[in-house]
């Protein structure tokens, strides 16, 4: 069944709550995985790999971390570049199985396997603003719906790259891209889905698409 956007549920939130507020829920939410989507080709940006691209004078995969460790038990890198200095930022760096930078799916089903949590958060490299409560309102809206994947939705589209999903859809995703598949609104569209609000806050989703000035 397919879900249409729904507001979340948790009443009030700070505009961007601190990441000592958000450790301090974490006794009360489902073990997360968080995957930092750093594969892609870079043909927006004259093909760079994006997650090193600086921007006010640090790599977009540094903000990416700063924003995703609070909310998460443990941060994956998917990147198919520069593996080596991915890996001295601390976290397992996983490239995807497939050759010739086969899309974001791909670096979910990589990642995805070598996360120990039950719910994976996924979310792309370039976004500086991420919200410090995504995990916390996607799960909100993936259990008032019951559903196994939520995204984020800034009022105006699906942020389709934000997306929390139950590990075990992984098996399906594999098949999915086995067949040669690649759209990632379809794949999403084939399971139970729900959007949470975040039209309080679109700028959280702004993305770095082109090279920053030196």
């Amino acid at each position: 069944m397919i879900r249409h956007p729904q507001p979340s549920t948790l009443g009030p939130n700070p505009l961007d709550p601190s990441p000592s507020a958000t450790e301090a829920d974490r006794g009360h939410r489902p073990s997360l995985s968080g995957i930092i989507l750093a594969g892609g080709r870079g043909q927006r940006m004259g093909g760079i790999d994006k997650g090193w691209q600086e921007y006010q004078g640090q790599p977009l995969i540094q903000y990416a971390l700063e924003r995703l460790r609070p909310q998460v038990d443990e941060v994956l890198i998917s990147a198919n570049r520069n593996l080596a200095r991915y890996q001295q930022l601390g976290h397992p760096v996983v490239s995807d199985l497939q050759q010739g930078f086969p899309g974001p799916l791909a670096g979910i089903l990589a990642a995805g396997r070598q996360a120990s949590a039950p719910w994976l958060l996924v979310v792309p490299c370039d976004l500086p603003q991420l919200p410090l409560d995504l995990a916390e309102r996607l799960l909100a809206a993936a259990e008032q719906e019951a559903a196994p994947l939520a995204m984020a939705h800034d009022g105006v589209r699906s942020q389709q790259l934000c997306l929390l999903l139950q590990r075990r859809l992984l098996d399906d995703l594999d098949g999915y891209l086995a067949c040669g598949e690649r759209r990632v609104i379809s794949w999403i569209e084939r399971h139970s889905w729900t959007q949470a609000d975040f039209s309080d806050r679109p700028q959280a989703f702004s993305n770095l698409n082109h090279p920053t000035p030196k």
